[in-house]
Protein backbone atom coordinates (compact mmCIF):
# COMPACT_ATOMS: atom_id res chain seq x y z
CA UNK A 1 0.00 0.00 0.00
CA UNK A 2 1.19 3.53 -0.66
CA UNK A 3 2.19 5.67 2.30
CA UNK A 4 0.43 8.97 2.95
CA UNK A 5 1.42 11.82 5.25
CA UNK A 6 -1.52 13.56 6.86
CA UNK A 7 -2.36 16.64 8.88
CA UNK A 8 -5.64 16.77 10.76
CA UNK A 9 -7.49 18.36 13.67
CA UNK A 10 -8.44 16.05 16.52
CA UNK A 11 -11.63 16.26 18.60
CA UNK A 12 -10.02 18.85 20.89
CA UNK A 13 -9.07 21.06 17.95
CA UNK A 14 -5.34 20.31 18.14
CA UNK A 15 -3.26 19.57 15.07
CA UNK A 16 -2.13 16.00 14.48
CA UNK A 17 0.25 14.69 11.84
CA UNK A 18 1.75 11.34 10.93
CA UNK A 19 1.90 8.53 8.38
CA UNK A 20 -0.78 6.07 7.32
CA UNK A 21 -0.92 3.38 4.66
CA UNK A 22 -3.89 3.00 2.35
CA UNK A 23 -4.99 2.35 -1.20
CA UNK A 24 -5.92 5.95 -1.88
CA UNK A 25 -6.08 9.44 -0.44
CA UNK A 26 -9.84 9.03 0.02
CA UNK A 27 -9.31 5.94 2.18
CA UNK A 28 -6.85 7.81 4.40
CA UNK A 29 -9.30 10.66 4.84
CA UNK A 30 -11.99 8.16 5.79
CA UNK A 31 -9.69 6.56 8.37
CA UNK A 32 -9.11 9.99 9.91
CA UNK A 33 -12.85 10.73 10.01
CA UNK A 34 -13.48 7.37 11.66
CA UNK A 35 -11.18 8.51 14.46
CA UNK A 36 -13.19 11.70 14.84
CA UNK A 37 -10.51 13.88 13.21
CA UNK A 38 -10.94 16.49 10.50
CA UNK A 39 -8.44 15.94 7.64
CA UNK A 40 -6.54 19.06 6.59
CA UNK A 41 -3.97 17.59 4.21
CA UNK A 42 -3.28 14.12 2.86
CA UNK A 43 -0.40 13.75 0.45
CA UNK A 44 1.39 10.68 -0.90
CA UNK A 45 4.95 10.60 0.33
CA UNK A 46 6.54 10.67 -3.11
CA UNK A 47 4.24 13.46 -4.28
CA UNK A 48 5.08 15.51 -1.22
CA UNK A 49 8.81 14.94 -1.75
CA UNK A 50 8.56 16.11 -5.36
CA UNK A 51 6.44 19.12 -4.40
CA UNK A 52 8.79 20.30 -1.68
CA UNK A 53 11.89 19.76 -3.79
CA UNK A 54 10.40 22.14 -6.38
CA UNK A 55 9.11 24.77 -4.00
CA UNK A 56 12.12 24.88 -1.74
CA UNK A 57 14.76 24.72 -4.43
CA UNK A 58 16.26 21.46 -3.24
CA UNK A 59 16.36 22.27 0.46
CA UNK A 60 14.01 19.39 1.19
CA UNK A 61 16.32 16.97 -0.59
CA UNK A 62 19.07 17.75 1.87
CA UNK A 63 16.66 17.24 4.75
CA UNK A 64 15.46 13.96 3.21
CA UNK A 65 18.97 12.51 3.24
CA UNK A 66 19.49 10.09 6.12
CA UNK A 67 22.68 10.46 8.10
CA UNK A 68 25.36 7.80 7.75
CA UNK A 69 24.65 6.12 11.09
CA UNK A 70 20.93 5.84 10.37
CA UNK A 71 21.49 4.42 6.90
CA UNK A 72 23.91 1.85 8.32
CA UNK A 73 21.40 0.82 10.99
CA UNK A 74 18.58 0.48 8.44
CA UNK A 75 20.74 -1.67 6.19
CA UNK A 76 21.80 -3.91 9.06
CA UNK A 77 18.19 -4.36 10.24
CA UNK A 78 16.97 -5.19 6.74
CA UNK A 79 19.79 -7.71 6.28
CA UNK A 80 18.91 -9.42 9.57
CA UNK A 81 15.18 -9.62 8.84
CA UNK A 82 15.56 -10.79 5.23
CA UNK A 83 18.16 -13.43 6.19
CA UNK A 84 15.59 -14.75 8.70
CA UNK A 85 13.12 -15.29 5.86
CA UNK A 86 11.04 -12.13 6.28
CA UNK A 87 9.61 -10.82 2.98
CA UNK A 88 11.11 -7.55 1.78
CA UNK A 89 7.89 -5.54 2.19
CA UNK A 90 7.38 -6.86 5.74
CA UNK A 91 11.00 -6.11 6.62
CA UNK A 92 10.61 -2.54 5.40
CA UNK A 93 7.42 -2.12 7.43
CA UNK A 94 9.04 -3.52 10.58
CA UNK A 95 12.04 -1.20 10.32
CA UNK A 96 9.76 1.77 9.63
CA UNK A 97 7.67 1.02 12.74
CA UNK A 98 10.77 0.74 14.92
CA UNK A 99 12.07 4.10 13.74
CA UNK A 100 11.70 7.13 15.97
CA UNK A 101 12.53 9.50 13.12
CA UNK A 102 9.65 10.73 11.01
CA UNK A 103 11.77 11.20 7.88
CA UNK A 104 13.15 7.68 8.11
CA UNK A 105 9.67 6.14 8.38
CA UNK A 106 8.47 8.23 5.46
CA UNK A 107 11.26 6.97 3.21
CA UNK A 108 10.89 3.31 4.16
CA UNK A 109 7.11 3.28 3.75
CA UNK A 110 7.42 4.93 0.34
CA UNK A 111 9.94 2.27 -0.73
CA UNK A 112 7.61 -0.42 0.63
CA UNK A 113 4.73 0.99 -1.43
CA UNK A 114 6.83 0.65 -4.55
CA UNK A 115 7.69 -2.96 -3.66
CA UNK A 116 4.01 -3.78 -3.08
CA UNK A 117 3.27 -2.48 -6.57
CA UNK A 118 5.46 -5.27 -7.91
CA UNK A 119 8.73 -3.40 -8.36
CA UNK A 120 12.11 -4.53 -7.11
CA UNK A 121 13.62 -3.07 -3.95
CA UNK A 122 16.29 -1.27 -5.99
CA UNK A 123 13.56 0.48 -7.98
CA UNK A 124 11.88 1.61 -4.78
CA UNK A 125 15.19 2.92 -3.46
CA UNK A 126 15.56 4.86 -6.71
CA UNK A 127 12.63 7.05 -5.64
CA UNK A 128 15.03 8.64 -3.12
CA UNK A 129 18.38 9.12 -4.90
CA UNK A 130 19.47 11.68 -2.31
CA UNK A 131 19.16 9.04 0.40
CA UNK A 132 20.31 5.91 -1.42
CA UNK A 133 23.32 6.48 -3.67
CA UNK A 134 23.84 4.79 -7.02
CA UNK A 135 26.39 2.55 -5.33
CA UNK A 136 23.77 1.45 -2.80
CA UNK A 137 21.07 0.88 -5.40
CA UNK A 138 23.33 -0.97 -7.85
CA UNK A 139 24.55 -3.29 -5.11
CA UNK A 140 21.00 -4.07 -3.99
CA UNK A 141 19.96 -4.66 -7.61
CA UNK A 142 22.84 -7.12 -8.08
CA UNK A 143 21.86 -8.92 -4.88
CA UNK A 144 18.25 -9.24 -6.04
CA UNK A 145 19.32 -10.59 -9.42
CA UNK A 146 21.62 -13.15 -7.81
CA UNK A 147 19.07 -14.11 -5.11
CA UNK A 148 21.50 -13.05 -2.37
CA UNK A 149 19.87 -9.88 -1.12
CA UNK A 150 20.50 -10.64 2.56
CA UNK A 151 24.18 -11.34 1.90
CA UNK A 152 24.55 -8.16 -0.14
CA UNK A 153 22.83 -6.03 2.49
CA UNK A 154 25.16 -7.50 5.12
CA UNK A 155 28.18 -6.53 3.02
CA UNK A 156 26.71 -3.09 2.45
CA UNK A 157 26.23 -2.51 6.16
CA UNK A 158 29.83 -3.62 6.82
CA UNK A 159 31.02 -1.24 4.11
CA UNK A 160 29.02 1.68 5.52
CA UNK A 161 30.27 1.00 9.05
CA UNK A 162 33.88 0.91 7.87
CA UNK A 163 33.49 4.11 5.89
CA UNK A 164 31.82 5.89 8.81
CA UNK A 165 34.52 4.71 11.21
CA UNK A 166 37.30 6.05 8.99
CA UNK A 167 35.52 9.40 8.59
CA UNK A 168 34.94 9.71 12.33
CA UNK A 169 38.57 8.93 13.11
CA UNK A 170 39.73 11.58 10.66
CA UNK A 171 37.31 14.18 12.01
CA UNK A 172 38.23 13.51 15.64
CA UNK A 173 41.93 13.60 14.84
CA UNK A 174 41.56 17.04 13.26
CA UNK A 175 39.59 18.64 16.11
CA UNK A 176 42.53 19.29 18.44
CA UNK A 177 44.93 20.82 15.86
CA UNK A 178 42.17 23.01 14.45
CA UNK A 179 41.20 24.30 17.90
CA UNK A 180 44.87 24.82 18.78
CA UNK A 181 45.47 26.78 15.58
CA UNK A 182 42.45 29.02 16.12
CA UNK A 183 43.44 29.71 19.74
CA UNK A 184 47.04 30.47 18.74
CA UNK A 185 45.98 32.93 16.05
CA UNK A 186 43.47 34.52 18.41
CA UNK A 187 46.08 34.98 21.16
CA UNK A 188 48.57 36.63 18.78
CA UNK A 189 45.92 38.99 17.40
CA UNK A 190 44.77 39.87 20.93
CA UNK A 191 48.35 40.64 22.00
CA UNK A 192 49.00 42.86 18.99
CA UNK A 193 45.64 44.60 19.19
CA UNK A 194 45.15 45.24 22.92
CA UNK A 195 48.27 44.46 24.94
CA UNK A 196 51.14 45.80 22.83
CA UNK A 197 49.66 49.30 22.21
CA UNK A 198 49.26 49.95 25.95
CA UNK A 199 52.79 48.78 26.74
CA UNK A 200 54.63 50.66 24.00
CA UNK A 201 52.93 53.96 24.87
CA UNK A 202 55.39 54.25 27.75
CA UNK A 203 58.38 54.03 25.38
CA UNK A 204 56.95 56.38 22.78
CA UNK A 205 56.44 59.09 25.40
CA UNK A 206 60.17 59.08 26.25
CA UNK A 207 61.07 60.27 22.76
CA UNK A 208 64.08 57.94 22.54
CA UNK A 209 65.00 55.96 19.43
CA UNK A 210 63.36 52.54 19.77
CA UNK A 211 65.02 49.31 18.59
CA UNK A 212 64.10 48.02 15.13
CA UNK A 213 62.30 45.00 16.60
CA UNK A 214 60.14 47.24 18.77
CA UNK A 215 59.34 49.58 15.87
CA UNK A 216 58.36 46.59 13.77
CA UNK A 217 56.06 45.32 16.53
CA UNK A 218 54.42 48.73 16.85
CA UNK A 219 53.94 48.92 13.09
CA UNK A 220 52.39 45.46 13.04
CA UNK A 221 50.07 46.37 15.89
CA UNK A 222 48.96 49.60 14.20
CA UNK A 223 48.42 47.78 10.91
CA UNK A 224 46.17 45.18 12.53
CA UNK A 225 44.19 47.84 14.39
CA UNK A 226 43.73 49.94 11.25
CA UNK A 227 43.17 47.28 8.62
CA UNK A 228 42.13 44.23 10.69
CA UNK A 229 38.46 44.45 9.77
CA UNK A 230 39.32 45.12 6.14
CA UNK A 231 41.60 42.06 6.08
CA UNK A 232 38.88 39.91 7.65
CA UNK A 233 36.30 41.01 5.07
CA UNK A 234 38.82 40.57 2.24
CA UNK A 235 39.61 37.07 3.45
CA UNK A 236 35.91 36.22 3.49
CA UNK A 237 35.45 37.55 -0.05
CA UNK A 238 38.47 35.64 -1.33
CA UNK A 239 37.22 32.48 0.37
CA UNK A 240 33.76 32.76 -1.20
CA UNK A 241 35.21 33.64 -4.59
CA UNK A 242 37.49 30.62 -4.41
CA UNK A 243 34.59 28.35 -3.52
CA UNK A 244 32.59 29.67 -6.47
CA UNK A 245 35.58 29.29 -8.79
CA UNK A 246 36.17 25.70 -7.68
CA UNK A 247 32.56 24.88 -8.54
CA UNK A 248 33.62 25.31 -12.15
CA UNK A 249 34.72 21.86 -13.41
CA UNK A 250 37.71 23.27 -15.32
CA UNK A 251 39.17 25.15 -12.35
CA UNK A 252 38.26 22.33 -9.99
CA UNK A 253 40.28 19.89 -12.09
CA UNK A 254 43.25 22.28 -12.25
CA UNK A 255 43.18 22.62 -8.46
CA UNK A 256 43.00 18.86 -7.96
CA UNK A 257 45.89 18.28 -10.38
CA UNK A 258 47.90 20.91 -8.49
CA UNK A 259 47.23 19.14 -5.17
CA UNK A 260 48.60 15.91 -6.64
CA UNK A 261 51.90 17.67 -7.38
CA UNK A 262 52.53 18.72 -3.77
CA UNK A 263 54.83 16.03 -2.29
CA UNK A 264 53.30 15.26 1.13
CA UNK A 265 49.71 16.16 0.27
CA UNK A 266 49.84 14.16 -2.95
CA UNK A 267 50.61 10.89 -1.16
CA UNK A 268 47.81 11.44 1.36
CA UNK A 269 45.22 12.27 -1.32
CA UNK A 270 46.21 9.32 -3.50
CA UNK A 271 46.05 7.00 -0.51
CA UNK A 272 42.58 8.21 0.54
CA UNK A 273 41.18 8.01 -2.97
CA UNK A 274 42.74 4.57 -3.52
CA UNK A 275 41.17 3.33 -0.28
CA UNK A 276 37.76 4.59 -1.41
CA UNK A 277 38.25 3.04 -4.85
CA UNK A 278 39.32 -0.41 -3.66
CA UNK A 279 36.79 -0.59 -0.81
CA UNK A 280 33.91 0.31 -3.13
CA UNK A 281 35.10 -2.01 -5.92
CA UNK A 282 35.31 -4.80 -3.36
CA UNK A 283 31.69 -4.42 -2.28
CA UNK A 284 30.44 -4.05 -5.87
CA UNK A 285 32.37 -6.95 -7.36
CA UNK A 286 31.62 -9.14 -4.34
CA UNK A 287 27.91 -8.45 -4.82
CA UNK A 288 27.99 -9.53 -8.45
CA UNK A 289 28.09 -6.14 -10.16
CA UNK A 290 30.03 -6.43 -13.47
CA UNK A 291 33.50 -4.86 -13.55
CA UNK A 292 32.65 -2.23 -16.17
CA UNK A 293 29.55 -1.12 -14.30
CA UNK A 294 31.53 -1.10 -11.05
CA UNK A 295 34.15 1.19 -12.60
CA UNK A 296 31.36 3.56 -13.61
CA UNK A 297 29.71 3.58 -10.19
CA UNK A 298 32.93 3.84 -8.18
CA UNK A 299 33.62 7.31 -9.61
CA UNK A 300 30.89 8.66 -7.30
CA UNK A 301 32.90 7.98 -4.16
CA UNK A 302 36.13 9.58 -5.49
CA UNK A 303 36.56 13.29 -4.85
CA UNK A 304 39.68 14.24 -6.82
CA UNK A 305 38.83 15.02 -10.45
CA UNK A 306 42.18 13.78 -11.74
CA UNK A 307 41.62 10.43 -10.04
CA UNK A 308 38.07 10.28 -11.43
CA UNK A 309 39.44 10.83 -14.92
CA UNK A 310 42.00 8.08 -14.33
CA UNK A 311 39.22 5.64 -13.36
CA UNK A 312 37.23 6.73 -16.41
CA UNK A 313 40.20 6.01 -18.67
CA UNK A 314 40.64 2.67 -16.90
CA UNK A 315 37.04 1.78 -17.67
CA UNK A 316 37.54 2.56 -21.35
CA UNK A 317 40.65 0.40 -21.53
CA UNK A 318 38.97 -2.47 -19.69
CA UNK A 319 36.12 -2.22 -22.17
CA UNK A 320 38.70 -2.69 -24.93
CA UNK A 321 39.99 -5.85 -23.26
CA UNK A 322 42.80 -4.63 -21.01
CA UNK A 323 43.15 -5.74 -17.39
CA UNK A 324 42.16 -3.46 -14.52
CA UNK A 325 45.61 -3.56 -12.92
CA UNK A 326 47.44 -2.65 -16.13
CA UNK A 327 44.98 0.10 -16.96
CA UNK A 328 45.32 1.61 -13.49
CA UNK A 329 49.12 1.33 -13.67
CA UNK A 330 49.17 3.38 -16.87
CA UNK A 331 47.54 6.30 -15.05
CA UNK A 332 50.49 6.43 -12.59
CA UNK A 333 48.20 7.59 -9.79
CA UNK A 334 47.70 4.39 -7.81
CA UNK A 335 50.23 2.90 -5.34
CA UNK A 336 52.36 -0.06 -6.58
CA UNK A 337 51.25 -2.36 -3.74
CA UNK A 338 47.59 -1.80 -4.60
CA UNK A 339 48.27 -2.53 -8.27
CA UNK A 340 50.09 -5.73 -7.34
CA UNK A 341 47.23 -6.92 -5.16
CA UNK A 342 44.71 -6.19 -7.92
CA UNK A 343 46.88 -8.05 -10.45
CA UNK A 344 47.07 -11.06 -8.14
CA UNK A 345 43.30 -10.94 -7.70
CA UNK A 346 42.75 -10.97 -11.46
CA UNK A 347 45.13 -13.90 -11.94
CA UNK A 348 43.72 -15.96 -9.06
CA UNK A 349 40.07 -15.09 -9.67
CA UNK A 350 39.79 -13.49 -6.22
CA UNK A 351 39.56 -9.87 -7.28
CA UNK A 352 36.95 -8.78 -4.66
CA UNK A 353 39.05 -10.27 -1.84
CA UNK A 354 42.24 -8.62 -3.13
CA UNK A 355 40.43 -5.31 -3.52
CA UNK A 356 39.33 -5.52 0.11
CA UNK A 357 42.86 -6.37 1.23
CA UNK A 358 44.19 -3.40 -0.73
CA UNK A 359 41.58 -1.18 0.93
CA UNK A 360 42.54 -2.36 4.41
CA UNK A 361 46.22 -1.78 3.60
CA UNK A 362 45.57 1.76 2.35
CA UNK A 363 43.32 2.66 5.29
CA UNK A 364 45.97 1.53 7.76
CA UNK A 365 48.63 3.48 5.90
CA UNK A 366 46.46 6.61 5.86
CA UNK A 367 45.80 6.29 9.58
CA UNK A 368 49.53 5.99 10.26
CA UNK A 369 50.41 8.96 8.04
CA UNK A 370 47.68 11.10 9.57
CA UNK A 371 48.76 10.27 13.11
CA UNK A 372 52.39 11.03 12.23
CA UNK A 373 51.54 14.33 10.55
CA UNK A 374 49.36 15.46 13.44
CA UNK A 375 51.98 14.29 15.92
CA UNK A 376 54.52 16.57 14.22
CA UNK A 377 52.12 19.44 13.64
CA UNK A 378 51.11 19.93 17.26
CA UNK A 379 54.60 20.50 18.72
CA UNK A 380 55.59 22.59 15.68
CA UNK A 381 52.57 24.80 16.22
CA UNK A 382 53.41 25.17 19.92
CA UNK A 383 57.00 26.09 19.02
CA UNK A 384 55.80 28.62 16.45
CA UNK A 385 53.42 30.14 18.99
CA UNK A 386 56.21 30.28 21.56
CA UNK A 387 58.52 31.93 19.02
CA UNK A 388 55.98 34.64 18.22
CA UNK A 389 55.37 35.35 21.90
CA UNK A 390 59.15 35.45 22.46
CA UNK A 391 59.53 38.06 19.71
CA UNK A 392 56.79 40.18 21.28
CA UNK A 393 58.39 39.92 24.73
CA UNK A 394 61.84 40.83 23.37
CA UNK A 395 60.41 43.78 21.48
CA UNK A 396 58.96 45.07 24.75
CA UNK A 397 62.01 44.34 26.93
CA UNK A 398 64.71 45.71 24.61
CA UNK A 399 63.79 49.39 25.18
CA UNK A 400 63.80 48.72 28.93
CA UNK A 401 67.34 47.33 28.73
CA UNK A 402 68.48 50.36 26.73
CA UNK A 403 66.93 52.75 29.27
CA UNK A 404 68.75 50.95 32.10
CA UNK A 405 72.04 51.30 30.25
CA UNK A 406 71.46 55.01 29.73
CA UNK A 407 70.74 55.47 33.44
CA UNK A 408 73.98 53.71 34.34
Amino acid sequence: MPAFEYKALNAAGNKEHGLLEGDSERQIRQQLRDKGWMPLEVVAVREKAALKSKTLGGIFRRGQRLNAATLTLITRQLATLISAGTPVESALQSVARQSTQRGQSRVLLAVRAKVLEGHQLATGLGEFPQTFSQLYRATVFAGEQAGKLDHVLERLSDYLETRNRVQQKTSLALIYPVVLSVVAIGVVIALLTYVVPKVVQVFESTGQQLPALTRGLIASSEFIQTYGLFLLVSFGIVFLATRLLLNNPVWQKRWHVFLLRIPMISGLIKGMETARFTRTMSILLGSGVPALESLTIVKQVIHNQAMIEAVDITGQRVKEGASISLSLANTRLFPPLTLELIRNGEVSGQLPEMMERAAVNQEQEIETKTATALGLFEPLLILAMGGIVLVIVLAILMPIFEMNQLVK
